[in-house]
């Protein structure tokens, strides 16, 4: 089938979501469930961006990373969750097809970037623990600057290559979308034009905003725990291994779920296991990564001891 501009004639105006869940008796449930993650995610990840900001400790290349990539993760989950809050309390999952694509648009848009920022993060852990001495020169403002900055405009360009060929998609069967947002893999499956050069475009796209960072995040690692492992003292190793253990668990809990999505098969029997998947690796784990790095890290949990002493002494005096 020619393929034909992407328009309200040849495609719906609008798509259908068909959530999480049909079961009427968990929708209150989710609601309830989702509502606390949004507002947990919000609050840690707002918390560590107001933290690097105002704490002078914090103003280092490792934070300045972390400060971005919590911003990240509030604008990740604020794709998602506050359109599926929406569909819970108004039961109305109906999205226009413009809005789809914006929604399918910044999520890959911020998913890259993330992958960017973990990529960075850890190639700067690299830096502390394998270049000591090169460190101060090799990481310096400039450089922090200019890698924070190259990882959101790499999650924008990819993001804009993929949906500029979406939008060229001819959907003209079913509207029902089997996920609980726009995503590709669901997406992909309405088209009824020729999805050849998207799926090349996305392949190598993945490649760059996915396979590369990862496996950057991996050689980095390899090489950090190489490092560790040749220091000589017990209490040496603890320490160097206390700087990056939190980022680790990050990296590993996000693609490790990431990878799980993506490769399991949308078979109708495992359908509702990659809901719970995505459900997972886009929604809790941005919630759980603020608490990962505010409860291992020491100088995270300085910066919150110091802001709330500030904050006491500030009530105690106005009263």
């Amino acid at each position: 089938m020619e393929k034909k501009e992407w328009n309200n004639q040849t495609s719906p105006v609008e798509f259908l979501l068909l959530g999480l869940s049909n079961v009427p008796k968990l929708q209150v449930p989710l609601f309830l469930l989702s509502l606390i993650i949004y507002m947990v995610t919000m609050f840690g990840n707002i918390l560590i961006v107001v933290l690097v900001i105002a704490d002078q400790h914090l103003h280092t290349p490792m934070y300045v990373f972390l400060g971005n990539f919590s911003s990240v993760e509030i604008c990740y989950t604020s794709t998602l969750l506050p359109r599926l809050l929406a569909s819970f309390l108004t039961r109305n999952r109906t999205i226009s097809a413009p809005g789809c694509m914006t929604q399918f648009f910044f999520f890959g848009c911020f998913a890259g970037t993330e992958c960017y920022l973990l990529a960075t993060m850890s190639y700067d852990r690299y830096l502390a623990i394998c270049q000591p001495l090169l460190y101060a020169s090799l990481m310096n403002w400039k450089v922090c600057v200019q890698l924070a900055a190259g990882s959101w405009l790499a999650g924008l360009l990819m993001s804009a290559i993929v949906t500029g060929q979406f939008s060229k998609l001819q959907f003209c069967g079913p509207n029902a979308i089997d996920h609980f947002f726009c995503d590709f893999a669901p997406l992909l499956e309405l088209a009824c034009s020729d999805t050849m050069v998207l799926r090349l475009v996305t392949f190598v796209i993945c490649f760059l905003d996915v396979v590369f960072p990862f496996v950057f995040t991996l050689v980095s690692y390899i090489c950090i725990i190489a490092a560790i492992l040749r220091i000589p003292t017990t209490m040496g190793r603890q320490k160097a291994f206390s700087i990056c253990s939190s980022h680790l668990i990050v990296v590993t809990v996000f693609y490790g779920t990431l990878i799980v999505v993506y490769m399991v098969p949308r078979t109708a029997s495992l359908r509702q296991l990659n809901k719970v998947l995505s459900f997972f690796y886009t929604i809790l784990t941005p919630m759980v990564n603020p608490l990962l790095y505010s409860l291992r890290n020491r100088e995270v949990k300085g910066a919150l001891g110091n802001a709330l002493r500030k904050t006491v002494a500030c009530i105690e005096s106005s009263c």
